[in-house]
């Protein structure tokens, strides 16, 4: 590319590195394209104006790798996500209470936690606030603030680093589960030692996003497991079908009459769930406010994760 040997910064639009944010984030002009909701030769025109007006190349193409930051891009990006967040907060602020209370919101979260809780507790929070719209993501793998892939996480995992505004969100408890029908098949399950003949439903282990999730190893060494996956929703759809147990989460099988606890006092693991967003996002007010309401719904259903209770409780609608 003939990049000029000055930049015309006169030529420099909001609107391009809006474009140079989502194929940074992508890394792909397809996927960033999709994000934006034009097409692929939109965003590849406007990331080449941006780049002319800079005076600077900010992108590689690698055919393994897709688009890849130069050292300028690097540069360039965490400007532009500062600028990206100051005009957010800006607009939220301008617009006054009512208007400013507004925009979109993303939640990256773990797979049964996003389908049973987050999801359940988010359309009260949309009740509440018309003009907010929210996308839930509940996948069974990691998922990138830095990359702003969500606006907000939930792991079972404190961040490590990172800008990052975090907090402990719930604990949750996970028991072993059966069906009454496999319990009756089977030999009976008096104590931790007789578990060792038993089948088990569990993760892919080399596949599975977080070390948490790797606990029947450590209550069962050595167990017998010939159905795995990385979903969580999976397993439980598997231990219906009465032919090996599962280690579940409470909240997952509460009130489902077809499942039952096994060696409930004995068999017993607890896991955290962490909330994080990145510290640029703190001044918008929708982010702090998702943040908010889903700490108090947890709050309010502490017993429900931790399996004491078989009903989820909503927030009311005020």
């Amino acid at each position: 590319m003939d990049m000029h040997k000055s930049s015309n910064l006169d030529q420099l639009k909001w609107d391009d590195l809006r474009f140079f944010l989502e194929v940074a984030r992508t890394r792909t002009a397809t996927g960033a394209a999709r994000r934006l909701g034009v097409d692929y030769t939109t965003v590849s025109r406007r990331v080449r104006a941006l780049e002319q007006a800079l005076g600077a190349l900010l992108f590689e193409k690698s055919r393994a790798a897709g688009f890849v930051l130069t050292v300028e891009g690097q540069r360039l990006l965490g400007y532009a996500e500062t600028l990206e967040s100051t005009l957010q907060a800006a607009c939220e602020q301008v617009s006054g209470t009512r208007l400013g209370l507004s925009g979109h919101v993303r939640i990256g979260c773990t797979e049964g936690f996003g389908s049973y809780f987050v999801t359940a507790q988010m359309t009260r929070f949309l009740e509440r606030y018309p003009h907010i719209s929210a996308d839930i993501l509940p996948v069974p793998h990691f998922i990138s603030l830095s990359r702003r892939e969500a606006d907000i996480a939930i792991t079972l995992e404190r961040p490590e680093r990172g800008p990052y505004v975090c907090s402990r969100l719930a604990d949750y408890r996970l028991r072993l589960y059966a069906t009454p029908e496999y319990l009756a098949a089977h030999e009976p399950i008096a104590s931790r030692d007789d578990l060792a003949g038993h089948p088990f439903i569990t993760y892919v282990e080399d596949l599975a996003f977080s070390p948490k999730l790797l606990y029947l190893n450590d209550l069962v060494p050595g167990a017998m497991s010939q159905l795995r996956s990385t979903s969580v929703i999976a397993q439980y759809q598997a231990a219906l079908q009465g032919r090996a147990l599962a280690i579940l989460p409470c909240f997952l099988v509460a009130g489902d009459p077809r499942l039952q606890a096994v060696l409930p006092d004995e068999v017993e693991v607890t896991r955290q769930f962490w909330i994080y967003y990145s510290e640029d996002l703190r001044r918008l007010k929708r982010i702090t406010l998702v943040a908010e309401h889903l700490h108090q719904c947890a709050e309010l259903n502490r017993s429900w994760l931790m399996g004491e209770e078989s009903r989820m409780r909503l927030l009311p609608v005020e």
